[in-house]
């Protein structure tokens, strides 16, 4: 009997994805300008208002308003019958420097040996259910809100949609794991007021969402995945009713709340340390980071179907206190779990230097993580600019997504004789 797995995604104008991409904005600056910066940012956003808070050490001074409002503005949200608005919203900043405690057991003279900025356990996923090895479930909704985003900057088919919005995907499984078909999507987006009665604007909603929406994904997804739609898919729009007031007015946000979004939909395993704001001495990131590479190179290099990779840190200590791996019984070498975990500490170097070296991390490349999942994109090479009245202007070249690279494959076949 065929069983039902869900995952969800949220917009990059629902309030905690704002909070999150301001916390990134705000560590992209500290790091184009000094990146040896340490960085803790939070962010809370409500009805027109931002708060800042966190822990920083820097070198470098930026321009905490500016950068806030120049994120809350391109998200869209520009106009003041949103209540949220960039350039008329108050910012207030409670940022102070971060802790020599914290920091002491952080840096070290020589860097290969720094210590983990705190300790904890990371997870790492991958599965070869889609083409980016990612949970096919939430890859579909993080694509369905991007097309969103896409509809309503184009402002041309649909012309009424508002920032905020969220999605979900229910995909029916076999007994094998092997997916079937799509039995549920659920859309919910913001959008102007209409002059008709509610139930015409529902249906409008719905039906552009059905007939434009949906459409413009399946275009864009694999002949295999397209196969997975049907006529059949239950569909609910807007289910609660008219969804007109939204963003920070309808419900404040925080940075770090939405971490299963950020990662991988509710499978595999999450270690509960959240992302956006951080620099990469938090393992919380950089680690979790470092475990999906290892993940989605195993995979891809044919060691196992679907693999979850676990790593473990000790506040200042630089070697990992354990690595875990767990296959799900679907290892195609003849290995232990046990035995591939340790061919994988082998393999990759996950004291907290090395990967910040490896996967190229201190450079300003997080504001681009911050809406529709931190992994699972595809990794690129951008020229970036970073403005400032107090350091000049800086043009730079950063690579995103690195731990996305299938860069160890032929050393992952040779490990393991493949």
């Amino acid at each position: 009997m065929a069983y039902l797995f869900t995952s969800e995604s949220v917009s990059e104008g629902h309030p905690d994805k704002i909070a999150d991409q301001i916390s990134d904005a705000l560590l992209d600056n500290f790091l184009a300008f000094d990146p040896k910066s340490k960085v803790a940012c939070e962010t809370m956003v409500t009805t027109g208002q931002v708060i800042l808070a966190g822990e920083v050490k820097s070198k470098t001074y930026v321009d905490l308003q500016q950068i806030t409002r120049e994120v809350i503005n391109n998200i869209g949200y520009t106009k003041g019958e949103y209540q949220f608005s960039g350039d008329s919203c108050g910012v207030i900043s409670l940022i102070h420097e971060q802790s020599s405690e914290i920091n002491q057991g952080v840096d070290r003279e020589v860097r290969e040996e720094q210590g983990a900025g705190d300790q904890g356990m990371m997870f790492g996923y991958a599965i070869n259910e889609s083409d980016n090895y990612m949970p096919l479930a939430l890859d579909i909704s993080h694509k369905i809100l991007l097309e969103l985003a896409e509809i309503r900057r184009e402002n041309d088919q649909i012309t009424y949609l508002r920032p905020d919005a969220k999605s979900q995907v229910t995909i029916a499984y076999s007994d094998d794991h092997v997916p079937q078909y799509i039995d549920t999507i659920v859309v919910s987006t913001q959008h102007d007021a209409f002059d008709e009665d509610d139930d015409r604007m529902l249906a409008k909603i719905k039906e552009d969402v059905i007939g434009i929406l949906i459409p413009r994904v399946m275009a864009k997804l694999p002949e295999r995945i397209r196969q997975l739609f049907n006529e059949d898919i239950k569909y609910h729009i807007n289910p609660t009713g008219k969804f007109v007031i939204g963003g920070p007015h309808g419900d404040t946000g925080l940075t770090g709340r939405k971490i299963i979004v950020d990662t991988y939909g509710g499978k595999g395993a999450h270690g509960g340390g959240a992302f956006s704001g951080k620099d990469p001495s938090k393992v919380d990131r950089s680690a979790a980071y470092a475990a999906r590479h290892a993940a989605k190179n195993l995979v891809a290099a044919g060691v196992a179907n679907e693999m979850l990779v676990q790593v473990s840190y000790a506040i200042g200590v630089a070697e990992p206190t354990s690595i875990f791996v767990d296959t799900y019984g679907t290892a195609q070498v003849d290995l232990s779990d046990g035995e591939i975990a340790t061919k994988v500490k082998s393999l990759f170097d996950m004291r907290p230097f090395a990967i910040e070296d490896r996967l190229k991390l201190r450079n300003p490349i997080y504001l681009e993580t911050a809406a529709y999942g931190h992994m699972g994109k595809a990794p690129v090479t951008v020229k970036k600019v970073f403005e400032s009245p107090y350091n000049g202007r800086i043009e730079t070249e950063v690579e995103l997504f690195t731990w996305e690279k299938l860069d160890m494959i032929e050393e992952v076949r040779e490990a393991f004789d493949l």
